[in-house]
Formats: structure tokens, sequence, C-alpha cells
């Protein structure tokens, strides 16, 4: 069982508590992305990592969905690679580039074409990393998913020195999120949590850490999204989010995100978009092969009708995440979104051909069942 050993500080006004673990680290380098530098509470951090005479390298041009290209091109950016500690703020993205760079800048220099071909990392320099959404996990995960544009998909390198020595759950830098995005994000940490819960792999670690995070994430998605500036409800997201890291470090997610990789890679979908839009689609497909799980999930509700028996739970659940995504305003269908019908079989081959997380998943499926999902994210003809 892997053990995540990172360093947590969280909580409102927790700026402060980040000066410690910068103790003894004058080389800097600073990982986020265009929109998150101009935050009031990432230019504090910023600030703060340029105090005591440190020497502070800035990458702030990480892209949404990054590809192997991008790494590398970031990487010669560089003006030394000479690094005491890597601090990335931002979404998942930002995150994982942050990830790989502690790999990538250690002496003991690994390229990202051997990362991406299997070689496994043996060390790597110290890392701190701090969302600024509530949603991927990526800071409590050894994963760092990258676009191949090539093969019109996503893979994830996957390494337990991914894994940060520290990370930082700050609400503040949550607030600023447009609701558009707390929504997308939060139905991420969601998909992670109950793939996870739902998975063959699952554990009692996996599922302990799982219903931790269903419990807050159940209780304050939607006050997140409509109060962006309750610090309270954006916080216990945070937590929610990190523990579907967790869950994915300690079990795995399965058939959301393998019909989700194809439409990030080819059509640069958001990835909590696309997870948003496969939601109850590919939940209706686990459905029957987890009945109780999905009771245990609708118990967690606010509000869920106890006396239904498992069977009627698994179904309501199913019901209410499809309404729950309709709430948030997401979008429902891949045609609005400039997928084309006829692409489904194509995708349908890629979707199977991610079976690291189709292995996870409670039922088998075959391409024709996998061409059904994607056949349910259109309008009717």
């Amino acid at each position: 069982m892997l053990t995540i050993n990172s360093t947590l500080i969280s909580g409102a006004g927790a700026f402060n508590a980040l000066e410690p673990l910068l103790e003894g680290k004058q080389r800097v380098l600073l990982i986020t992305d265009s929109n998150i530098v101009r935050l009031e509470a990432a230019q504090r951090i910023n600030a703060l990592l340029h105090e005591k005479h440190r020497q502070v390298q800035v990458i702030d041009n990480v892209p949404a969905e990054p590809s192997q290209h991008d790494v590398i091109a970031l990487l010669a950016s560089l003006e030394n690679k000479h690094i005491d500690i890597v601090v990335g703020i931002g979404g998942g993205s930002v995150l994982d580039v942050a990830k790989l760079f502690s790999v990538l800048c250690h002496p003991d220099e690994h390229t990202i074409e051997a990362l991406l071909a299997g070689e496994k990392p043996q060390q790597r320099i110290c890392s701190l990393l701090i969302p600024t959404t509530a949603g991927t996990g990526s800071e409590a995960t050894p994963n760092a998913i990258l676009a191949i544009p090539e093969q019109d998909t996503k893979v994830g390198i996957i390494s337990p020195v991914l894994l940060p020595d520290y990370v930082a759950l700050i609400p503040e830098l949550t607030t600023s999120m447009p609701s558009h995005i707390a929504a997308s994000t939060g139905i991420d940490a969601l998909c992670h949590l109950l793939e996870c819960f739902t998975a063959t792999v699952a554990n009692p670690v996996s599922d302990n850490a799982a219903l931790t995070g269903l419990a807050k994430l159940l209780r304050y998605l939607e006050t997140s999204v409509n109060e962006p500036g309750n610090l309270t409800a954006k916080l216990e997201m945070l937590w929610a989010s990190y523990y579907g890291g967790v869950s994915i470090t300690h079990a795995g997610t399965h058939l959301v995100h393998a019909h989700s990789y194809p439409l990030g890679g080819k059509y640069h979908l958001p990835h909590g978009v696309a997870n948003a839009i496969l939601l109850a689609p590919c939940m209706s497909v686990v459905r029957a092969y987890a009945v109780d799980k999905f009771a245990q999930v609708w118990d967690l509700l606010p509000r869920a009708d106890r006396t239904l028996s498992a069977e009627e739970k698994s179904f309501a659940l199913v019901d209410y995440l499809a309404a729950l995504v309709k709430r948030l305003g997401l979008p429902d269908n891949l045609e609005a979104l400039g997928v084309p019908r006829n692409d489904i079989p194509a995708l349908s081959d890629a979707a199977l051909n991610v079976k690291r997380l189709m292995n996870n998943a409670p039922c088998s499926v075959t391409h024709a069942e996998v061409q059904a999902i994607y056949q349910r994210l259109f309008p009717a003809t």
C-alpha cells in the first residue's frame, strides 16, 4: 500500500504557515499560469517566496491540458535547473507540471520522453503544491497527466516519487473561480471519489478516503459554487478534492475518466466538463454492479430518503447525479461542444484503449456498450 507522506497545512489565512516550509530553500521555481499569477492571494505567496534574498524563477504560462511538447518547451525556458524547491500554484494542469519538474530538475536527470516510455524516477527535488481549484486532487496523487496530441488522448505518468513534500489548502485562492469552473472542478472531484469507491481495486483505505470526501462534497459543492466568498465551503471542497486524490492514490478511477480522456485529448474539452457530461451515463452502467455502495453514497446526502431499499437508493443516486450536473449549469451534450456524432466509433476505440482505467471498472464493457454511452451524450435524432 502506497503511503502519502506529504505535510499538510490548511485553513483560511494560512499564508504565514508557508514560511517554515521554505527554510533553507534559496533557489525557488514557481510554476503557475497566466490567470492565477494575477490573483491577490497568489501575489501574496509570490512576495513571500521573494523574501530573504531567495532566487526565484517563474513559469507563469502553463497551458490548460498540457502536452509533452509544452513541458519540453517550458523546461527549455528555465535559466538554470539548479532548484531547491518547486512551488506549484494552480489547478490540475499546473500541479501536474510542477510534479514533473520536481523530477526533471533533479540532478539525476530524466527526460519527459523516458518518463512517457515507462521509466520510473527514483528521486526528485522538494515540492510544495497549492491547489487553486477544488477538483483534481493532483496534490495527493502520484500521477501527472499529459495530452498526447499525436494519439488524440492523454497518458498518465505515475510514480510515488511524484507525491509532494508539502501541500497547502488555502481557501482564499479559490474564491475568484468563476462559477462554471467551480462547478466543473467540483464534479471532477465527485467523479474521483465515486469511481474509486466503486473500483475493482477499492480497499478499506480508499473507501474510507472516498466516503470522507463524499460526505464533504455532497454537503458543500453547491454552496461553494453559489457563494464564492464562503471560506468554510471552499475549504471543505479543497479537502473533498484532496480526499479524491488520496482515493486515486490507493485505488483508481474507471469508466468516466476512460471515456473522458479522448474528449480532452482530441477536442481539448476541459476535463471537468467532459467528466460532468459522462458522470450519470457511466454511473447508470456501473449501478447494477455496485448497488450497496451506491446506497451508502445516497445515505450521505443531507436530505436523503433513507427508507428506500438499497436498489431504490442506487437508482435514485444516478438520477441525483444527472440533476446535480443540470443544476450546476454544466453542458449536457457533446454536439453543443463541437464533437461530431460520427466520431463515436473512434472515441470508443480510444476509450477502450485506456486499459489502465478500464480494468478498474466493476463491469466489463464492449465496444457497442461504450458507443452507447457516447451516443447518450448527443441529442436524440
